[in-house]
């Protein structure tokens, strides 16, 4: 994942760690505040870190940017908290560190029989943007909300260590049939189902004050999880009130953390001011901070360049050698992966041997050295390195190996482009004869359609295959994705936490973020091993047993490189700091 950073640092960072991205709900239709009003006296902080996002709804946002601002306006039993220490090879940014948020403590109960019950208690200045009080009752809804099939959220395996939440997840089935809308809105049938009453799962609140979790295993990365966007609360009366429409309309959407949403102009900016009720309001940097949604990383640059943004992580690739040479562009580890991801349930992709040849003849030491250019390394296989195996001092990757050789030399890649020929030949096409043409689907993005074109070139030459290429806005591009819509599409995943499963499960049969359409019950039953034994040897084991089986033998994702991030930063702004999750934080930022 780096040239320019080192390994050593990407797991020093990377050991305590959140959120990924992947598939989500359609755009909201927000009515924004008038687009027209003046800026805001005093320090407004101007930033762009997506186009529009698909939502701001926490428990239905799975993308990072979607993150980044929820977390700006909501606020956990956990938070990251600026830690002070500084990010190694960059002199702007610092450290996030796990700490109480909404909670003021916690205990911790072994139970004895490989249960575990966490008992938070919540501070007693914490209240809502309308002034009223946070109770634990809004953290024991908004786990239920997030936990039932109702609300479809891609997310909702976040909390599958909770009591119950297997019952509560899961429908039977009735015999009936109804009528529901599909992702087009056309009317189809489908077979009813029964669903456990949410109240089963186990979460709590004996009092305003007292939210209690009841585990079924002592999950190692729970308090990440208290942490992550999906779990924030939400209030019952908002959301009920409108469900479909609750974060559309600035009046309604209440939240709980240090910023309130004042301004949404779709395709334009989203406007967060401080939030006068949070308990540390008058700790907090920027008056405003506002979120500038484009994706044209030319006019982005420009924005950058003129003063009108004070931060931006994407810029022209034809720019970063410069940009690097000069040191405004600045790189941080993350941890993730970006990869190709095939629709495995349709033809030609729904052939193994297919698969693992088109990933075979992509050239990554290409696409690295010659259009990312900021440090990343090529895969070589799904979990990315910085990732802790059973002892936190050796790295997953490491221990899992290599699933092919990285093409660092030219002879390397003919030895897998050879591969590749034989492996499409078995699957029917000798040198791409009879093979169908095929698209690869990204969205919209200077540096996917550079990387789209370096890999159309590589697999039309290698393989004798016609390929393509398709763009779409991020919005529609996440729900086609989501839906299968695609034969191969652009799929990048971030940690959630720093533990292999958060780059597992997510490939479960019906999986919420399961975009590959993949199922294998041999991978299934390897995930239900990693998730219900106590025994970190056992559970460490069975996760590299599930890599083995989706790419080792699957071949059901195409990685191309381990990321790093890239970014820049007005110098005159401090105080920003950073988790190698890719959320930056801007609440405690200063200028001048």
């Amino acid at each position: 994942m780096k040239k320019l950073v080192s390994l050593a640092l990407v797991s020093a960072m990377g050991l305590s760690l959140l959120a990924g991205c992947g598939g989500g709900k359609p755009a909201e239709s927000a009515a924004p505040a008038d687009s027209s009003a003046p800026a805001a006296e005093g320090f407004n902080l101007n930033v762009c870190v997506a186009s529009e996002p698909q939502t701001i709804d926490p428990a239905l946002s799975s993308s990072v940017d979607g993150a980044i601002m929820t977390q700006h306006m909501f606020e956990g039993l956990m938070k990251w908290a600026d830690s002070g220490e500084a990010v190694e090879g960059v002199s702007n940014a610092t450290q996030a560190k796990l700490v109480e948020g909404q909670a003021k403590s916690y205990e911790k109960k072994d139970n004895g029989d490989g249960t575990v019950t966490y008992t938070f208690k919540l501070r007693d200045d914490i209240k809502w943007s309308d002034g009223k009080d946070v109770t634990a009752g809004d953290f024991v809804y908004a786990w239920r909300r997030l936990a039932t099939p109702a609300t479809a959220a891609d997310y909702c395996y976040m909390i599958d260590m909770v009591k119950n939440y297997d019952v509560v997840n899961a429908g039977t089935p009735t015999g009936e049939m109804e009528t529901v809308k599909d992702a087009d809105g056309n009317e189809v049938q489908q077979e009813k189902m029964d669903y456990a009453d949410p109240s089963e799962l186990g979460v709590s609140a004996p009092d305003d004050k007292t939210f209690v979790v009841e585990l079924t295993y002592d999950c190692p990365y729970f308090l990440e999880v208290c942490a992550f966007p999906a779990t924030l609360p939400v209030r019952e009366d908002v959301v009920s009130a409108n469900p479909d429409g609750w974060t559309h309309n600035v009046a309604t959407y209440i939240s709980n953390g240090a910023y309130t949403l004042t301004q949404w102009d779709h395709n334009a900016q989203i406007v967060m001011a401080k939030n006068e009720h949070y308990y540390d309001a008058d700790k907090m940097g920027p008056d405003t901070i506002t979120f500038k949604l484009m994706d044209n990383d030319n006019a982005i640059l420009t924005s950058y360049n003129s003063g009108e943004l004070d931060f931006i992580q994407n810029v022209p690739v034809d720019e970063i050698p410069t940009l690097l040479g000069d040191g405004k562009l600045s790189i941080v580890p993350y941890i993730g992966t970006y990869y190709v991801c095939y629709n495995t349930e349709a033809a030609p992709f729904d052939d193994w041997r297919v698969r693992k040849a088109f990933t075979l003849a992509i050239d990554s030491q290409y696409i690295v050295e010659n259009v990312t250019q900021t440090g990343q390394l090529p895969a070589t296989g799904f979990v990315p390195s910085g990732v802790s195996d059973v002892d936190a001092t050796a790295d997953f990757r490491t221990v899992g190996g290599d699933y092919w050789t990285a093409p660092t030399t030219d002879e390397q890649y003919q030895k897998n482009v050879a591969e590749a020929k034989q492996l499409l030949a078995d699957a029917g096409y000798p040198d791409g004869a009879g093979f169908p043409t095929v698209t690869y689907t990204y969205n919209t993005n200077d540096n996917h359609k550079k990387i789209g074109e370096a890999l159309q070139q590589q697999w039309q030459t290698a393989l004798g295959v016609s390929v393509k290429l398709e763009n779409q806005d991020w919005s529609v591009f996440l729900e086609n994705r989501k839906q299968g819509n695609y034969q191969i599409a652009r799929n990048g995943w971030i940690a959630d936490y720093n533990d292999p499963i958060s780059f597992l499960d997510m490939w479960l049969t019906g999986g919420g973020n399961n975009d590959a359409q993949y199922s294998n019950a041999d991978y299934d039953a390897a995930i239900a091993e990693a998730k219900s034994t106590a025994d970190p040897a056992a559970r460490m084991a069975a996760m590299h047993k599930a890599e083995d089986q989706i790419i080792g033998k699957d071949w059901a994702l195409g990685p191309i490189y381990f990321y790093t991030q890239k970014y820049m930063l007005n110098d005159a702004v401090k105080g920003m700091y950073y988790t190698p999750l890719g959320y930056f934080f801007f609440g405690n930022t200063t200028k001048g």
